[in-house]
């Protein structure tokens, strides 16, 4: 990438480059069959607009020039290999009798309107683990860097750059066919692909560790992915549930810290300050998905706990009573202790503490929270509103140090100490 402070041509380039990348990439990656390539002979493309644009201008459609030089570099690679006659073959037998194919026609059908999906379910495939596919899906998709990456996470640059070069790898080894999965793997592997999107936005919307409480800029990528993800596959309605479901959580990102950085939870934020064009958004994508027949999908019920909240003008309006019963229908469709630890948390505001707690305190056995923070807090939240305050603190402390997020454990620390001079 162009460093900053650099001339506008090369300002220019990046620019188009997070854009398009990805579907530079996935056209160049049709025509190979290889992603690693595909990325090396885009970057090509990069590297040649970064020393010709400075001379020539920048064109009227970079998108296009970056696209062509691309696929340009592609062919060149099937010649000197020797195997563009062979695809040329292959595909005058698909054509028929439609006489000897020309390169308009190679180009043609290399350029599918699926480039861009199979380039998501390829960064999503079953031989890569979940911490590869984040990667991939990242630096592919996202057109982000390695050390964009690995400072999103946390992690050393090295060990990003080496989970890239080992997922390509294990693709090219596995001879991962670039194109769509069948019908009977779509549903695995679309569930897989939504999966890793949700897990980037929520990393940026809750960070596990560090000093910040959010990564807007995770948030801002996994929306963007999602929102391409929408319109390359309009008819699942799990994917407008789970567009829906980060637009109105991303409508509160800006009323989530206080003027030091300090987190501000749900119920204190200014709503005022809440991005009503996202939660239109959202509750639009919502309204897809249930008309698809997705109400009951994972994300669309996430999705419409999130309008609840979206929809109240004031903390207190908020319809707590529907949010339990919505929490249940999740908890039916996909079990899950941390399901169950926010159900607690709507009975408890619905219908009173006691009630949440007893929800809680049946999860403290639970293996699967063993260390998890948020069930200590939840818990000394409903023991500090029934006036256990010894036991809210000791709550509050032990949340504190199991989250490995700075600012968290501020805040939690803050709610220990204030539970100790109680009212």
């Amino acid at each position: 990438m162009a460093p900053p402070g650099s001339s506008p041509s090369h300002r220019a380039v990046e620019a188009v480059w997070r854009i398009e990348s990805a579907k530079i990439v996935a056209v160049v990656a049709r025509m190979l069959g290889d992603v690693g390539l595909a990325e090396e002979l885009a970057q090509d493309a990069l590297v040649e607009a970064l020393k010709r644009w400075p001379c020539s201008g920048i064109p009227d459609n970079p998108a296009a020039w970056l696209t062509t030089a691309a696929k340009r570099n592609a062919i060149d690679l099937l010649r000197r290999e020797k195997r563009l006659e062979r695809k040329r073959e292959e595909l005058g037998r698909e054509i028929g009798d439609r006489g000897q194919p020309t390169m308009s026609d190679f180009d043609a059908a290399l350029g599918g309107g699926d480039d861009l999906l199979s380039l998501m379910f390829i960064c999503c495939h079953p031989v890569l683990s979940r911490e590869s596919h984040v990667a991939l899906t990242l630096r592919l998709v996202g057109g982000l860097t390695t050390e964009e990456i690995a400072r999103a996470f946390l992690v050393p640059e090295a060990t990003i750059a080496q989970r890239i070069v080992r997922a390509k790898r294990t693709l090219a080894e596995a001879h991962a066919p670039f194109a769509l999965p069948s019908a009977g793997e779509l549903d695995a592997r679309l569930a897989s692909v939504l999966e890793v999107i949700y897990l980037i936005f929520n990393e940026g919307y809750s960070a596990t560790e560090g000093e910040d409480w959010m990564r807007p800029s995770l948030c801002e990528e996994a929306l963007r992915i999602g929102r391409v993800l929408e319109g390359l596959a309009p008819k699942e309605a799990e994917v407008h549930g789970l567009v829906a479901l980060m637009e109105i959580q991303a409508s509160r990102i800006g009323a989530r810290l206080g003027p030091g950085g300090e987190p501000i939870l749900l119920l204190k934020q200014e709503r005022a300050r809440w991005d009503q064009l996202l939660i239109r958004r959202g509750l639009a994508a919502l309204d897809r998905a249930e008309r698809l027949g997705g109400a009951l999908g994972s994300y669309a019920l996430q999705a419409a706990i999130a309008a609840c909240h979206a929809r109240a003008r004031s903390a207190e309006e908020t319809d707590w009573a529907r949010i339990a019963s919505l929490y249940e229908a999740l908890q039916e469709r996909a079990r899950s202790p941390v399901v169950e630890l926010n159900r607690a948390v709507a009975v408890g505001m619905a219908y009173g503490p006691a009630l949440g707690l007893d929800i809680v305190d049946g999860l403290v056995d639970e293996r699967s929270l063993d260390g998890y923070h948020l069930l200590a807090g939840v818990r000394g939240d409903f023991l500090e509103k029934l006036g256990r305050f010894e036991e809210a603190r000791a709550e509050f402390t032990r949340a504190a140090e199991l989250t490995r997020n700075g600012r968290e454990r501020e805040l939690l620390r803050a709610r220990a100490e204030a539970c100790g001079r109680p009212p």
